[in-house]
Parts: structure tokens; sequence; C-alpha cells
């Protein structure tokens, strides 16, 4: 029987990743690689982690998007028909100033760098954090959903990922520059393999056996996302940008990408601590909820005050604070039909296997740094 020959790649031309070292980047460009045509560049603030292979062909650049004049040399080089802008610091721990200067100041960078190069395409990592005020469950929310006014933001992170999101849209088609087609992708709850924000916590607190402690009633579904399928989200979207610059004519509304923000999730909202327990599991855990301790939204806030209250005199951080209880306890899911439609979107690998692979990579980590130690 002759077997059926594989589809033939797309083709995306030079394709520029901003921030390809960081964990959504690299995976983006392990992705690029291994499922498109295409010239990879990889612009980063340092590059030695998370390369690749030297016969790749990857090109690797140093430089800081918040310099017009770091960047533009770099663009020139590379020369990229599309620009994959993931770069932006982590949602803890960073300071209002720096998101600001590299949110928003570096977008702004990076859309004028693309304006004077000739870039075709930009595909900007936004957040569903910026309609999510922290206070209000959203429920199977869309890109219809008002974004949230920084009077009414919790985060200056998701305030800083707005402003730069309406940079980024509002240079698609610009009068003064309309050969440059840009679009958002909204990602919630990124998890997988390298992440540091979502499973890290999570898997210290099996590691740690506080495994018998929950905040609220986990009767909140929650979007986690694994980060592959953010990575295949981003390529489809700038495969479409690339195809519409090709069009004599503008797409009709209904199926428009260029100008458009898009949710990108799993497709699986889920309860938020089935989703802690998961992890657990694949961490090796038996244990079931028959030791949990629960402790009620409203307990839970008022501990976390007192403990901000009480590190903040001795100058220390606490180990429970009011934003972690309600981000515990809120309903925040969407509805990423937005993606399906007009991206051809759908989740390349599922919840619990995402899960599987994420988790073994940090244990497969772990065992890797006890064998250094022991050398």
């Amino acid at each position: 029987m002759t077997p059926i020959p594989e589809p033939p790649k797309k083709r995306l031309g030079n394709v520029l990743v901003i921030g390809g070292c960081g964990f959504l980047g690299h995976h983006i460009v392990n992705l690029l690689l291994t499922s498109y045509t295409a010239k990879v560049s990889v612009l980063d603030l340092t590059t030695t982690r998370n390369r690749r292979p030297d016969p790749d062909g990857v090109a690797y650049y140093e430089g800081n998007i918040t310099s017009l004049e770091s960047l533009v040399p770099i663009f020139e080089k590379a020369k990229p028909d599309v620009v994959i802008h993931t770069a932006s610091p982590n949602l803890m721990g960073a300071s209002n100033d720096l998101y600001y200067k590299v949110n928003v100041e570096g977008t702004k960078c990076v859309i004028e760098a693309c304006q004077k190069t000739g870039v075709k395409a930009l595909v900007y990592t936004s957040s569903a954090s910026v309609i999510s005020d922290t206070i209000h469950d959203l429920v199977n929310a869309d890109e219809r959903w008002p974004v949230v006014p920084a009077s009414a933001q919790a985060e200056y992170y998701s305030t800083t990922k707005a402003q730069a999101e309406a940079l980024v849209l509002a240079a698609n088609r610009s009068p003064t520059h309309p050969s440059l087609l840009t679009c958002s992708l909204r990602p919630a709850g990124i998890f997988g393999e390298g992440d540091v924000q979502v499973l890290p916590p999570i898997i210290n607190v099996h590691t740690t056996s506080k495994t018998g402690f929950q905040l609220g009633a986990n009767e909140n579904l929650f979007d986690f996302t694994y980060v592959l399928n953010v990575a295949h989200a981003h390529l489809l979207a700038a495969f479409a940008l690339v195809q519409t610059a090709k069009l004599a004519t503008a797409p009709l509304d209904y199926e428009r990408v260029d100008g458009e923000s898009f949710f990108v999730t799993n497709d699986e909202p889920c309860y938020f601590w089935d989703f802690a327990r998961a992890v657990w599991k694949a961490a090796g855990s038996d244990k079931g909820t028959e030791h949990v301790w629960v402790i009620g939204r409203d307990v839970g806030m008022a501990i976390g005050a007192l403990l901000e209250w009480g590190m903040w005199v001795v100058g220390r951080t606490p180990k429970l604070t009011r934003r972690q209880v309600r981000y515990s306890c809120m309903t925040r899911y969407y509805d990423c039909g937005k993606a399906k439609r007009r991206l051809g979107y759908k989740p390349l690998v599922g919840l619990q296997d995402g899960i599987a692979r994420s988790v073994r990579y940090f244990v497969d980590e772990k065992a890797r740094e006890g064998e250094k130690k022991g050398q």
C-alpha cells in the first residue's frame, strides 16, 4: 500500500520571534522548525537559554526592545516578513516601571521598527487578563467583552498589556503604513515545559506536603492552556496575516484576522483545584480529597490581609495574599470560538496530556539537578 504523503508545510518566509528564548517564545521557535517552512530569527535580551542547536539554523540576536536604535539594525539583518512579539516581564514580581517600559514603550518601538523595515505581519502576545478586573467572574467570556479601563484594573501588568494591544491593533493598515497587518492573541493561564509561574508553585505544594489546604469551595471553572497550543495559535495567526497580505481586497468582517484580537484556551475549562490535583497526581500524589481542609473565601481574604500587614511591618513577603485568594476562587474561563472560526484553531494537546508532559519535564529537570549536585 502506497503511504499517503504528508501535506506540504506552510510557508511563512522570514520570521523573527521577539522573546524567542523565553517560555512561550522558545516553544514557538520549536514549532516553527518542525511544522513550517521558515527562516527563523530570535531577538531577546540574552540568548543563552532555550537555544536551538546550531545546525537548526536559527539566528540569535541580543537587543533591547525599548531602544529603537537597538531594534532597527537587527530588523535590517533579519529582514522579517513576520514578527511575533512575545516579550514581557512575568506577571508576578516585576515593578510597574518595568511593565510600562517593556510592554508599552517596548511595543511602540517594535511597531515602529516593523514599519521602518517593511514587515508584513505582526502578531502580539496579549493576555486574557485584559478583560478581568480580578473581582467579577468571567463566564465563557469572548472578544465582545470590554477591556477593563486602567482606572478599574487592579493589575498594572494587565493595564500595560491592554495598552500595548491597543497600540498593535491601531497599527493595522495605518494610513502611513498600510502594508503592515497586525493582530493580538489573548492566551489564558499558560502552563507547560519551562513554565515559571503556574506549575512550579503548584508542584512545590506537593513536594512540601501541603496539599491538605484548599481556598474556596472549588466551584469555580478556570482556563489553563498548554503552551504548545498557544504557540500553535500564534503561528496560525501569522500564516493568516501573510495570506491576507496577498489579497487584493480586505477580507469580509466575519473572516478578518488583521486588526483583531483572539482568546486562546485549551477549550477545556476545569475546576481550579481539580487542575492542581491533576498536577499533584502526575507528580506522584496518591491522596484524594478526604484530608483537605477547605478555607472559605472570606476567611482566606481575612487571613491574607493579616499576613500582608504583618509581613509589611517586618519587610517580608507573605506566603498568602488576598490576590492569591481571589485568583483561587474566581470563575474565569473564555470562549475561543473566534479563534476556531477565523484561524482554524484547535488545541493540539488535551489538558490532561499537557499536564502529564509538563510535570514529566519538571520531574526530569529536578533529577538532572540532583545528578549535577552529586557529581
